[in-house]
């Protein structure tokens, strides 16, 4: 356990990064995130937490002075498009997150920065002024960085879930930091990880369901506030699930009863769906972590969420080096 690291955490959302950092030995100070939805899925865990509900390009460190000077800095953050490059940049909401954190750190000068995206922020050349940016007031302010992709499948998630990573660390312990190494053997597949709760009604065919089941999950994704009900994905994601028996148009308010047939077709409307429950389990939440609202809602969240066991991983990582004696 690293005991007395601290940290901040901002878009927070459903928890996965703060839980993981949690595990690995972090404490929060504070956590923020201006979803009120997110905000109760927070507090329903973890009623002891500091969890403030705030824009965070309003946020004022100043009013808050735990937040200063703690060891971590981390933040999920929603996507960022690469055309927000283009442009006014303060015109797209994703680019004036990840700028607002890169100057929260200038106010309260964590030790260590962690900044979680999509892959493409790290490898796309689309995305070189975005980099630009960061890499300039990182630079600035004395630290240095790497970027790198995770695939959260190498740390015993059950999905396909590359993630792009960056991690900026003052100086004197950015030499003893390296990213974190797969902790499994072998990728976790979609039955395996399903199959119990698949049989938690009593249905009869869990087991061939299962067994059948052997690709991990393709990449959950929350989709947009705007759009309607909850699905699993776009054209190419649902005909991934279809190869697992899954239909996934929609989510299924419960598991499979004793009497559900299961009738192996072509046709997704024959197949089964998983529910939001499961979607949890997929991104590795825990079985005992709630998260609130209705189910679209709540599917909204579990999808824009980091799997906690790569934000575990990657706190331990972060620890090593700031353990590090200087």
């Amino acid at each position: 356990m690293n005991q007395g690291l601290r940290f901040v955490d901002v878009c927070s959302g459903a928890g996965g990064l703060a839980s993981g950092l949690e595990r690995a030995g972090f404490s929060p100070v504070l956590l923020l995130d201006e979803k009120p939805q997110a905000c109760e899925t927070l507090l329903a865990n973890r009623p002891d937490w500091n969890v403030v509900r705030e824009d965070l390009v309003s946020f004022l460190p100043d009013e808050h002075p735990d937040t200063l000077d703690v060891d971590l800095l981390s933040a999920g953050l929603p996507r960022v498009k690469a055309s927000a490059a283009q442009g006014r940049p303060d015109s797209d909401q994703e680019l004036r997150l990840l700028r607002a954190t890169i100057y929260l750190v200038h106010a309260i000068q964590p030790r260590a920065l962690l900044l979680e995206n999509l892959p493409a922020l790290v490898e796309s050349p689309k995305y070189e002024e975005i980099r630009a940016f960061v890499e300039a007031e990182l630079t600035h302010l004395g630290y240095r960085f790497h970027w790198f992709v995770l695939n959260a499948a190498d740390f015993g998630v059950p999905q396909e879930r590359r993630q792009g990573l960056l991690v900026a660390l003052k100086e004197p312990w950015f030499d003893a930091f390296a990213p974190p190494s797969p902790t499994v053997a072998e990728h976790v597949p979609v039955g395996r990880a399903l199959r119990e709760s698949m049989a938690a009604r009593g249905w009869t065919h869990a087991e061939a369901w299962a067994a059948q089941a052997t690709a991990v999950a393709p990449t959950l994704v929350g989709g947009s506030e705007n759009r309607g009900g909850p699905d699993l994905g776009p054209s190419g994601t649902k005909r991934a699930w279809a190869r697992m028996g899954v239909n996934a148009g929609s989510l299924a308010d419960r598991v499979p009863g004793i009497d559900d047939p299961w009738i192996r077709s072509d046709d997704p409307a024959q197949m089964v769906k998983i529910t939001v429950d499961q979607a949890a389990l997929l991104q590795s939440f825990p079985v005992e972590w709630q998260v609130t609202g209705g189910k679209t809602a709540r599917y909204r969240q579990i999808g824009h969420a980091t799997p906690p066991p790569v934000g575990e991983a990657l706190g331990l990582a972060i620890a090593a080096a700031l353990n590090t004696p200087v």
